[in-house]
């Protein structure tokens, strides 16, 4: 099959330019894992590519294409076609993949040439992408000078992230807020999709010349999510912002992320039911501490926790939510914290206010 002249391997510019990519592989290998600008429209579904699998292991290669080509024909191919052409029309700069930029790649390529689009591919498919994307993470971050923005639990470290132009936002790339109440009512990426995102935003930085960067103080999970190992280290023997408020702040920034915006979110997608699904996805995050808070503490807390929700449906009152919240700060996130920065070996360039940090990260991002 003839290749288009515009077919390319250079994975660097396709990925750091968000160019759109049109992915043929089965809806199965596609949910394992992709790249943030890929579309799903494959070649065969996954009971077709089933059977071509098998027909490959009993009797080789032409058969099974043979099978191919009579499982994607008539109707059938049409509808695919016409899907692809639609595709090819609206990301004219886009380019189309399989898995190892073979045979189906090649397939799809050459019906599209046939009803008069000349579509481009890339060459080694998913697998060399992908493997492209591993190796360039720990060279990424080899050039770059990473800074932690540390600090308690709702000391607003995700604000200032939120806030800072040089960051990349690990809880915002995993769909999830970090803490055993951290669910967003989006399911996260998986592993795969999670680890290419990350690599892709590093990729972006070292290709516009920007060095310093900053991420939140994480531990090695994020909801479900592993931190790959060459960024733990490095956050590890990273230097850290330390964002320090008092007590009483913390306990409003956490009422505002969990219990006003991750409620507004349960009544959006909830309607009716909303507050009760919302009260007892805060029940059950509170369930998972149980072994660590001990049974007398934690059996305190969710009483304290229903009678918030309670007070909550009653008066539209708020104020209740700081008598779980503020002893579950103390008596369980403020020790963990501290254990965890003890681990830490990175010097802390500064301590204070979340302005103050704000602004020091500017000063040192060299953004202000």
């Amino acid at each position: 099959m003839r290749a288009s002249h515009r077919d390319s391997d250079d994975y660097r510019q396709l990925l750091v330019s968000d160019t759109p990519l049109l992915d043929t592989r089965a809806p199965l290998e596609f949910a394992r894992g992709a790249f943030p600008t890929a579309v799903n429209l494959p070649l065969m579904t996954d009971a077709e590519r089933h059977q071509v699998g098998i027909r490959y292991q009993q009797a080789g290669q032409q058969s099974a294409l043979e099978l191919g080509n009579s499982l994607v024909a008539g109707e059938r191919k049409q509808q695919r076609l016409f899907a692809w052409m639609a595709f090819a029309g609206k990301n004219p700069g886009g380019y189309l993949y399989c898995f190892r930029g073979g045979l189906r790649s090649e397939i799809v390529q050459a019906w599209l040439r046939e009803a008069g689009v000349d579509y481009p591919r890339v060459l080694g498919g998913y697998k060399a992408m992908r493997r492209f994307l591993l190796e360039e993470l720990p060279q990424s971050l080899t050039k770059s000078r990473l800074i932690l923005i540390s600090g308690k639990a709702g000391a607003g470290k995700t604000r200032v992230i939120s806030a800072l132009q040089e960051a990349v936002d690990l809880e915002g790339l995993a769909r999830h807020r970090g803490s055993a109440f951290g669910g967003l009512l989006r399911d996260q990426p998986t592993q795969i999709d999670f680890e290419n995102a990350l690599s892709i935003a590093l990729l972006k930085r070292t290709a516009a010349g920007r060095r310093t960067f900053f991420v939140e103080d994480e531990g090695h999970l994020i909801g479900r999510l592993s931190l790959p190992g060459e960024l733990r280290q490095c956050m590890h023997n990273a230097p850290m912002l330390v964002i320090e408020e008092e007590l009483r702040k913390r306990v409003e920034v956490v009422i505002e992320d969990y219990v006003i915006d991750l409620g507004g979110r349960f009544a959006k997608t909830y309607a009716g039911d909303g507050p009760a699904q919302h009260e007892n996805t805060l029940r059950r995050g509170l369930l998972k501490l149980r072994k660590r808070l001990g049974g007398l503490l934690y059996q305190q807390l969710d009483e304290k926790l229903a009678d918030a929700f309670q007070q909550q449906r009653v008066s539209g009152d708020l104020s209740g939510h700081r008598q779980w919240i503020e002893p579950l700060l103390l008596q369980y996130y403020d020790p963990m914290y501290e254990y965890q920065i003890r681990q830490r070996t990175g010097n802390v360039l500064g301590r204070g206010k979340r302005a103050a940090i704000m602004e020091q990260a500017r000063t040192l991002s060299g953004s202000r």
